[in-house]
């Protein structure tokens, strides 16, 4: 019902855009030009009522309408452009009824959550030892959508910092950069080193009601007891001796590195979870904001019930791989007599030939395997941004999913099929020639000194602007292309208009073994230009360069799956499945306007696919541009 008057409060809001004065709309305008920023929906995440009356009071107003053209407005702009092109059809949505809120098509949001009227509460926890990657992402999104968008409640981002070893100020930094660029905006950031004296004094007193105990087992040996149910041989050692050896532990000595200290659950349990986990370890590592203080850290398993108990959680919501933790859990929240949180879990985003797990990630960026976390091959946050993802079309693909239990292994088509309806209708149309092999053309007909027209950028979103066309007498194009040609068959050139291919010279090096009249390497075409061809009945439209611009070099990059597996078994060694090829340069010369462009743009070269600008055009300097899969057989 909240999202149903959020709806009726935008609707209302849109008779502030009616008047045909700028300098009475312009305030309104600014309101939900910052409204939408990280939003691609006025309300929630899918189309509704609110952005259908907003955008049709403003394509109504013609002041407006010019106002936004001119893209002083970027999000409102955005906005507009991505309701035109792709909710226009559908514009007499009717108003979701209060039993549809909340939902998202294909996903329900209705899970059932208890309690929810005593107001909710919850936490994402992520470990600062490594960067975000999609599973995060979904997990960080869905704990923000359920305190902020379903239940008008608290979420708070909580480092869970216990590990010395593997945390790094870097990965915080990161993690906190990602949850902003995805939108999630929490009311509290915390860390579990915060209560690092607290979790001290409730594992002391676990010890004295005896229902912890110190063990030196070998972490092998361990393994196999708790597999096969078998007692530590110090499970009932007395609690003066437990204590002593946790006094030890917090120096840091060699004697107190060899100690663990487990709680005492239930060894004959059917549930390993159950099966006296580890909840202290000792480190004499330095950490990163404690310092040398702690020579001992908890477990998550042990910190993660008491903190969010401590910080008042209502409801911790977590992946399924955690299902058989959550008897271990309320364990702890009763034997501590804690106040009671909720457990949920949804199932864990999984795809098909990519590996989440935090240790081989590491791995794979340590032996240079990758450029780094930002690695456009890596399932990180960081990676598949610089890959092209959008965050609107991010958060839209994961809310979608919702919060579901069923296990799936996704396939990365549909997610970035997602993200084609979001830049398709705003990317900008450039033209690029493999500069390998690249065709001289002499057009019969051209103009005798070369002309520049200004062009659509987007023939199908004007609000875009326009780019230069130059058109000349001598123009260059893909080598695979001109093979195809027959003698005097009719072509379309984009952006120009018909053709007559009169003449086709082939390549008369003696080295060339050609095998068939396809094979033969073209090296300059003759064309004749019949500008009133009918460009509906040609077979071939093709892209061209006049050579009479500044022509840009760009180096193409296209992408493969890190491994050749769709799933990685447990038994399977990384390295044995790693491909080793997941990356395909073509060097290429692109349009003049190309040489503007900025680092994050996405555009699409035509015939050739959309790319993201990793790096622009410097003089000496060629662009970098990474190719965006949009969900048709690409990686």
């Amino acid at each position: 019902m909240a999202n149903q008057a959020h709806i009726k409060e935008w609707q209302d809001r849109a008779e502030s855009l009616k008047p045909l004065n700028l300098k009475q709309i312009e305030g309104p305008l600014g309101e939900l030009d910052a409204h939408l920023t990280l939003r691609s929906y006025i309300v929630g995440y899918t189309l509704t009522d609110a952005d259908t009356t907003v955008w049709k009071t403003l394509r109504a107003n013609r002041v407006a309408n010019a106002y936004i053209k001119q893209g002083l407005m970027v999000n409102l702009s955005r906005w507009f452009s991505f309701i035109e092109a792709t909710a226009q059809p559908t514009v007499d949505l009717p108003t979701r009824s209060g039993k549809e809120e909340g939902k998202k098509e294909g996903a329900s949001y209705d899970i059932g959550l208890p309690d929810t009227e005593k107001g909710v509460v919850t936490r994402f926890p992520p470990e600062p030892s490594g960067y975000l990657h999609i599973g995060h992402a979904k997990a960080a999104l869905l704990n923000d959508y359920f305190a902020h968008e379903k239940y008008k409640g608290t979420m708070i981002l909580r480092f869970d910092d216990t590990n010395p070893t593997n945390e790094k100020q870097e990965f915080q930094d990161s993690i906190l950069k990602d949850c902003e660029l995805l939108g999630v905006k929490p009311d509290r950031i915390t860390y579990t080193s915060d209560y690092f004296e607290d979790l001290h004094k409730r594992a002391v007193q676990m010890i004295k009601d005896g229902n912890a105990y110190a063990d030196d087992t070998l972490q092998e040996k361990m393994q196999q007891e708790r597999l096969n149910k078998i007692e530590s041989v110090h499970r009932n050692d007395s609690i003066e001796d437990n204590l002593a050896r946790f006094e030890e532990m917090k120096t840091g000595s060699e004697e107190g590195k060899r100690w663990s200290i487990r709680a005492k659950l239930d060894m004959s349990s059917n549930n390993g979870a159950m099966r006296d986990p580890v909840i202290y370890r000792c480190n004499p590592s330095t950490h990163h904001r404690t310092g040398d203080t702690w020579k001992i850290y908890p477990t998550y398993d042990f910190a993660c019930p008491i903190v969010d108990s401590v910080e008042g959680i209502t409801h911790a919501l977590r992946t399924t791989e955690y299902n058989d933790r959550d008897a271990q859990y309320q364990w702890f929240l009763k034997t501590l007599n804690l106040r009671h949180v909720y457990n949920w879990n949804f199932s864990r985003m999984n795809f098909i030939k990519t590996f989440l797990s935090k240790r081989k990630l590491t791995k794979v960026v340590a032996d240079g395997k990758v450029w780094g976390w930002d690695d456009p091959r890596m399932p990180t946050v960081r990676g598949i941004r610089r890959r092209g993802m959008t965050i609107p079309a991010l958060r839209d693909y994961i809310l979608q999913t919702g919060p579901s239990k069923n296990i799936n292994l996704m396939d990365w088509h549909a997610f970035w099929a997602t993200n084609k309806k979001f830049i398709d209708p705003v990317a900008a149309r450039y033209t690029a020639v493999d500069a390998t092999n690249k065709v001289t053309c002499k057009v019969i007909g051209a103009p005798e000194a070369a002309r520049t027209d200004d062009k659509p950028v987007h023939a199908k979103n004007a609000e875009l602007g326009t780019k230069k066309v130059v058109y000349s007498k001598t123009i260059i194009m893909d080598q695979e292309d001109a093979r195809s040609f027959a003698d005097d068959e009719e072509i379309t050139l984009m952006n120009w208009g018909n053709a007559i291919v009169r003449k086709k010279t082939y390549s008369l090096n003696p080295l060339n073994l050609v095998k068939s009249e396809g094979d033969k390497m073209v090296t300059e075409l003759e064309l004749e230009l019949h500008l009133q061809g009918d460009v509906k009945k040609t077979e071939k439209k093709v892209t061209w360069l006049s050579t009479d611009q500044e022509l840009v070099p760009v180096t193409l990059y296209k992408f493969d799956y890190l491994i050749s597996k769709d799933k990685l078994e447990d038994d399977d060694v990384l390295e044995e499945v790693l491909n080793k090829v997941t990356e395909v340069k073509t060097e290429v010369l692109a349009d003049c306007n190309v040489a503007a462009l900025k680092e994050d743009d996405i555009m699409q070269f035509d015939r050739k696919g959309f790319y993201r600008i990793d790096k622009a055009f410097k003089h000496g300097e060629s662009a970098i541009a990474f190719q965006i899969p949009t969900g048709k057989g690409d990686s």
